[in-house]
């Protein structure tokens, strides 16, 4: 990469870090992506300065043709869309070559998530291995069993979950208030079954149980003896997955973000209105959680067919 191209990588990243709140995560996965598209346009003698809209729309079908699916080539436009925005605000270049350029189609995919019925049995199961176990192994037990009472009651994204802090039970118990993306604050409720696996799990170490207590040494409500201090969001799926097997789930369709699709839909489906879902999962863009309107579209199904005369009066003369 030349040296003006990765000046002007550096300067969009740092914007979207000083400005826009951007998380390390997020900054790194603009950096690769950014990093592929520069390396597609010097492999065809231009720079970011000279970019062409027919540079990037040979970008997006060489994307296509190496079989990167509709969704991953319209993060990439994106990721250049925003690029390109910033550079011909700082007056790199002229006019904006992105602009206007239509992305790839993509389909609208459904959530993938559990039923009612599955998500109660993986909360059973957690609950029994706090009954059946000892020492550090219980600790293990109520942790988990915590954390899945709190991702179901609350929709949190795996990482705002596993790095809360103490803290955050400093105020009022019944609300927790989240730092989420792009430091944004927000209020989430946490109903009564989550509070009392909480205090189970925080209870430990306070009778007399020496052994387990430095586990729970650190600034974090989800202890672990790592190195970062908490439970990482990579253990969590796989102790998840452990946990589907136990409960007679298949491991590959639980995760914590499908425990979060499963807090929103069956909100969704009980009467929730699609605005306040998106207040508690911390979307910042409504268009984000329109992604579970299958769900609202299928309660309305429901409501007209049981509920409207014309259906009543086709049961009757069926009967």
């Amino acid at each position: 990469m030349s040296g003006a191209d990765q000046d002007h990588l550096t300067a969009f990243l740092e914007m979207m870090a000083a400005e826009r709140g951007a998380a390390g995560n997020t900054l790194e996965a603009y950096r690769r992506d950014l990093q592929d598209f520069v390396g597609f346009l010097q492999r065809g003698g231009h720079a970011l300065a000279d970019a062409q809209p027919s540079d990037i729309g040979a970008y997006l079908r060489a994307l296509s043709e190496a079989g990167m699916a509709p969704a991953s080539r319209a993060r990439r436009l994106s990721a250049v869309r925003q690029l390109f925005k910033f550079l011909s605000s700082e007056g790199v270049v002229a006019d904006d070559p992105a602009l206007g350029l239509a992305g790839p189609k993509k389909g609208q995919a459904i959530p993938k998530t559990l039923s009612v019925g599955e998500v109660d049995r993986l909360i059973e199961a957690a609950h029994r291995r706090t009954e059946n176990t000892r020492g550090r192994d219980r600790v293990r037990a109520l942790r988990l069993n915590a954390l899945i009472e709190m991702l179901y009651a609350t929709g949190l994204r795996v990482t705002e979950l596993v790095t809360l802090p103490r803290s955050v039970l400093a105020g009022d118990g019944r609300v927790l208030t989240i730092k989420g993306k792009g430091g944004r604050e927000r209020l989430v409720p946490l109903n009564q079954a989550a509070r009392t696996a909480l205090d189970r799990y925080l209870s430990v170490g306070q009778h007399g149980e020496d052994d387990v207590a430095p586990m729970l040494a650190t600034k974090y409500l989800f202890a672990s003896r790592g190195a970062e201090g908490h439970l990482t969001r990579q253990r969590l799926g796989q102790e998840l997955k452990d946990l589907a097997l136990e409960a007679g789930i298949d491991p590959e369709r639980v995760s914590p973000h499908v425990l979060r699709h499963a807090f929103a839909s069956h909100l969704l489906d009980r009467g929730a209105d699609l605005r306040s879902v998106q207040q508690l999962l911390g979307h910042a863009d409504i268009t984000t959680t329109q992604i579970y309107t299958h769900v609202l579209e299928e309660r309305l199904k429901k409501l007209v067919f049981e509920h409207h005369p014309l259906a009543a009066r086709k049961g009757e003369k069926a009967s």
